[in-house]
């Protein structure tokens, strides 16, 4: 961390005093935090924690993503995956499909396979929850993460299920955890203008609270750098925050830049690269009861990713394998990366890689069955 003085001169003084003797932040701190003019005496701060908490281990994990459609009822104006349809673009995989990507890389280690798609008007549960044992009776020991906030409330209005029941029958098909998508921001205000069909902040948060009552670990995300304010950000953190105090149910969070290029949100450019690393830091400082935050190279970059290591982020997520969402809205990074890769780039920022499952527990080098 850099020297006391530092942060007095810049008024963060009694800050720096509560991250050390490990006191929650307010809101008014956060946006103190957001403020500041120095990204480095910010991101130093950030670092003091990830280091408290992680030392110098940072995490990967060899994965593999599947897209199992993007037709999707929802209209929101910064994704570029969605389709109507029979719109051009539009895909839609059957259990089979799923269960012959999920074969075709037997040979690659993966120990989680995480599965999202679009919210679809016709298909039907018993179609989702097949495609869920597909993957099991294909790869019997992967974890399988899979299906959003925003997807399983889909569901539920779909076949008139409550979300519990939803849940109940999805963990009963093999799935183990919820990734963090669909958040985007809380703030109404803000989803209102981008996402005005898409499911409400509250019940993004309802339907984490349930998963999590029933044993059900999730991630996290935030969407930034599209219309949102800073105040908003930080409303966001803090509804995350309080949901944990209740569940201890959040894994990780994932701050996802905005990529505007191939979105319909008028005037958004997306974040600058001091934004991408200023919210990763304040993201770990103000999460004090989530243990981990992301670096999602997909998004970020492999370069910044790297950076991002020194601003309070843990881990850079995986080898990840035919990511679409990101890359339809304009993400220049590679389209996978393989361990060795993922090895290198660690090392290479000065941390130590360390591979891990979904849970974050360590996971073994040579591949799963």
């Amino acid at each position: 961390m850099l020297p006391i003085s530092v942060y007095r001169h810049l008024g963060l003084e009694d800050v720096v005093h509560k991250v050390m003797d490990r006191r929650r932040l307010s809101l008014e701190d956060g946006l103190r935090l957001f403020q500041c003019p120095d990204l480095v005496a910010v991101g130093a701060l950030a670092h003091e924690v990830r280091r408290r908490l992680h030392g110098l281990s940072t995490y990967y994990v060899i994965n593999q993503h599947i897209n199992y459609s993007n037709i999707c009822v929802n209209g929101c104006l910064f994704c570029a995956f969605r389709r109507r349809k029979g719109e051009p673009g539009a895909f839609e995989l059957t259990v089979s499909d799923v269960a012959a990507k999920v074969r075709e890389r037997l040979s690659d280690g993966v120990t989680e396979v995480h599965i999202v798609g679009g919210c679809h008007p016709e298909l039907r549960l018993e179609t989702v929850e097949a495609m869920v044992r597909a993957v099991r009776r294909v790869r019997p020991m992967v974890h399988i993460k899979a299906f959003t906030a925003v997807e399983i409330a889909h569901f539920a209005r779909l076949e008139g299920l409550s979300i519990r029941d939803v849940l109940v029958r999805l963990k009963a098909a093999g799935v183990e955890m919820l990734p963090g998508g669909g958040a985007e921001v809380f703030s109404p205000r803000v989803r209102a203008l981008l996402c005005p069909q898409k499911l409400s902040g509250e019940g993004w948060l309802q339907v984490m609270r349930e998963a999590h009552r029933l044993g059900i670990k999730s991630n996290a995300t935030m969407l930034f750098g599209h219309k949102e304010t800073l105040e908003e950000r930080l409303e966001h953190l803090d509804a995350l925050r309080r949901l944990q105090d209740e569940t201890q149910g959040f894994v990780c969070f994932i701050p996802l830049p905005f990529q505007p290029k191939h979105t319909e949100v008028p005037g958004a450019l997306g974040p600058t690269g001091v934004d991408e690393l200023k919210t990763i830091a304040v993201s770990r400082l103000m999460l004090d009861n989530i243990p981990h935050i992301k670096a999602y190279w997909v998004m970020l970059g492999v370069k910044q990713a790297q950076v991002a290591l020194y601003f309070g982020a843990d881990d850079l997520d995986g080898t990840v394998i035919e990511e679409k969402i990101g890359h339809m809205a304009g993400a220049e990074s590679e389209a996978c990366l393989t361990r060795q890769t993922l090895e290198h780039l660690i090392q290479q920022a000065g941390f130590e890689p360390v591979e891990r499952n979904c849970f974050f527990e360590h996971a073994a080098a040579s591949a799963v069955p």
